[in-house]
């Protein structure tokens, strides 16, 4: 049976501090997944009912074969994730300090499998036919997997649906200049670009919302999706330019919430749905994420995601009226 959900770049095993608003060092204990931006998305598209794989690697010892289990029992493929001899499978600590914004901290020396993916004809077709081609931008930067994630997207000749997700993480990248370079150029072969405001400026040299997507537009990208937090998104297509606001949600952890995101914007472009329907299901999406401590065991089912869509418009339509009882 075909993929319809085809994500490449970076996993690790996540340890989450259990403690809210924490700093590391008084941190007692941490909650144990697995993460990495594709690596969820593919995750969260899984949950969603769709057929996902991760292009990736991990390392041959305990820990890779943590990341085998974990991404099988989510129901993801695994049938690309390859095993690299010598190199661990990386580590990710976050300590919700604050639970907005949580401190990150990477273990990946000297590097991690993730960074080393070769190009092989299996990826080739994989890139080529998915229905769904999700790209990270930080995957560009490894010695290895950035060039094969290049043949991978120009294989694919930005084919209908081809994500690019802006994704910049400093602490991947000799440079930022490098980034903008590799990330901006990665531009050209996309037909869906997303990111906040600084991986907008990074991509396309502005991190003005409207400015930024309308470079993207101008490089060949049908739909930019430009993540304003708490503002919610800015979406722009041939059909103008519209903000969706984000469902109200207590946050306990800010990560992951762009990767159910992502999961969710696949689902909603296999679904063919319109762009403001499509936006507004991946926001209820992030919003249960951000609302609970892990990134890929938090990933929401549909039914969820239908159910916190329901209750919002139920308290806009719950909002009395003049002259109507309180």
């Amino acid at each position: 049976m075909s993929l319809e959900v085809v994500t490449i770049g970076r996993v690790s095993v996540d340890l989450y501090a259990e403690e809210l608003g924490v700093p590391f060092a008084e941190v007692r204990s941490f909650a144990k997944s697995i993460g990495g931006s594709p690596t969820n998305v593919a995750v969260a598209a899984a949950r969603l009912g769709r057929r996902s794989a991760v292009i990736t690697a991990v390392g041959d010892e305990p820990f890779g074969g943590y990341v085998r289990q974990k991404l099988e029992g989510f129901g993801v493929d695994t049938r690309f994730v390859g095993t690299h001899p010598f190199l661990r499978t990386p580590l990710a600590f976050a300590a919700m300090d604050p639970p907005e914004e949580p401190q990150l901290l990477f273990y990946r020396e000297p590097s991690a499998p993730d960074e080393h993916v070769e190009v092989t004809e299996e990826l080739l077709a994989a890139a080529r036919e998915a229905d769904v081609f999700w790209v990270a931008g930080s995957c560009l930067s490894g010695d290895e997997t950035g060039p094969a994630t290049e043949a991978l997207l120009a294989a694919r000749g930005r084919r209908s649906h081809t994500v690019l997700d802006l994704d910049y993480r400093p602490t991947f990248w000799r440079s930022r200049e490098e980034a903008s370079a590799r990330i901006g150029a990665a531009v050209e072969h996309a037909t869906i670009a997303v990111g906040n405001r600084e991986e907008c400026a990074v991509a396309v040299g502005s991190e003005d919302p409207h400015e930024a997507a309308a470079r993207l537009r101008a490089r060949g990208v049908e739909v930019a999706i430009v993540k304003l937090g708490g503002d919610g998104v800015l979406l722009s297509s041939d059909q103008g330019e519209r903000l969706i606001e984000p469902p109200q949600v207590q946050v306990v952890c800010g990560l992951g919430a762009g990767d159910a995101f992502g999961g969710a914007l696949a689902h909603g472009l296999l679904n063919s749905w319109t762009h403001q329907r499509t936006i507004a299901f991946a926001n209820a999406a992030g919003g249960i994420v951000a609302s609970r401590l892990l990134c890929s065991q938090a990933m929401p089912y549909e039914q969820e995601v239908v159910e916190i869509l329901a209750e919002g418009r139920r308290r806009l339509t719950a909002s009395p009226c003049e002259g109507s009882p309180a």
